[in-house]
């Protein structure tokens, strides 16, 4: 399908956006004020999922782009009516596979899910039969055979020019070209909505804000060494502190016993709640997804962005080789990549 097919088919019809978390759903409304996903978008969050409802919140408070319904969650994935676009954001989800492989949407639309879209684009544009499977899953027969089988359909809409991917993480350029020689259309963004947005709540007093990690409930990096981190930072000088959203409650409440830490509330994404920082205030961070959103929307205020480089006695066993490549991509400013 050439551009005019791609814009044309944008421009027709509507889509369903099924987001199961706050960094899908705000792309998702990104991904509709872009045009992507054609004149009405119904958007759809996972029920009991909290940061969903809490981020939800937070939208429904803005000027939401014409033509999008914030919907009211449902505990399964919508089955959207025939030939409509599919937005979702975790493609190695089964029950989006199963949607892939039971229905015949019109086009499919990926938006950002953290690293996880990295890994989908190098399956994609890998070896053909590479099943889409998570990076640290043990997956037994049926479970591969449904990745396969959902990998062939995506490189199948691929082909035909029914796969568009919209993210606004660093891809690098040699993978972009590769996704892109599928057939599948790669579209980044800076979160353009966003910014037009008014700004409602007030920011952090301290200079120095740190967001969390979701590496030590993962077991990928120790933590003590972790804790002990921060209270060097807490000893140092007042920090504000924004959970993850899947921080562990029995690590946060160490994290909170922490002199000079103060915790705010977790839920929405750190777009939302830190894009009103001042240029004398600083981010630091783990590597993450939201280095480099925030460095986006950041930018032009001044303010600095800083990624920890994860020492090497961080690290436990379970964090392999590929995973710390993976995740070094968000360490720096210049990283060869396409935008």
């Amino acid at each position: 399908m050439d551009e005019y097919g791609r814009d044309h088919a944008r421009k027709q019809g509507s889509a369903v956006a099924w987001v199961e978390s706050p960094l899908q759903m705000l792309c998702a409304v990104e991904a509709h004020h872009a045009g992507l996903l054609g004149d009405r978008t119904r958007l759809v969050p996972r029920a009991k999922l909290r940061p969903l409802t809490v981020t939800g919140r937070e939208l429904s408070r803005l000027a939401l782009p014409d033509g999008l319904e914030l919907a009211g969650p449902e505990p399964g994935m919508p089955r959207p009516p025939h030939r409509r676009t599919w937005v979702v954001g975790d493609a190695f989800s089964g029950k989006v596979q199963v949607g892939w492989l039971t229905a015949f949407p019109r086009r499919i639309v990926v938006v950002d899910d953290g690293l996880a879209t990295i890994r989908l684009l190098e399956l994609l544009s890998g070896r053909v039969g590479t099943p889409l499977l998570r990076a640290r899953a043990s997956a037994g027969p049926l479970r591969t055979a449904l990745g396969a089988a959902a990998g062939l359909r995506l490189r199948a809409a691929a082909r035909s020019g029914r796969l568009s991917i919209f993210t606004a993480l660093p891809v690098p350029a040699e993978l972009a070209k590769a996704v892109q020689q599928t057939g599948a259309e790669l579209v980044t963004h800076d979160f353009s909505w966003l910014r037009s947005q008014p700004l409602r709540r007030p920011r952090p007093e301290e200079r120095t804000v740190v967001l969390g990690t979701s590496l030590v409930r993962n077991g990928l990096i120790h933590r003590d060494r972790y804790l002990t981190w921060l209270a060097g930072l807490g000893a140092a000088e007042p920090v504000a502190y924004f959970p993850h959203r899947r921080e562990d409650p029995d690590d946060l409440a160490r994290v909170r016993e922490q002199p000079g830490i103060n915790v705010y509330g977790g839920g929405a994404p750190a777009e939302m709640t830190l894009r009103g920082l001042a240029a004398e205030q600083r981010v630091l961070s783990l590597p993450s997804t939201a280095v480099t959103s925030l460095r986006v929307l950041l930018a032009a205020r001044g303010v600095a962005v800083e990624t920890v480089e994860v020492p090497e006695e961080w690290w436990t066993p379970r964090a392999a080789p590929s995973l710390r490549s993976h995740l070094s991509m968000f360490a720096h400013h210049d990283t060869g990549v396409t935008r």
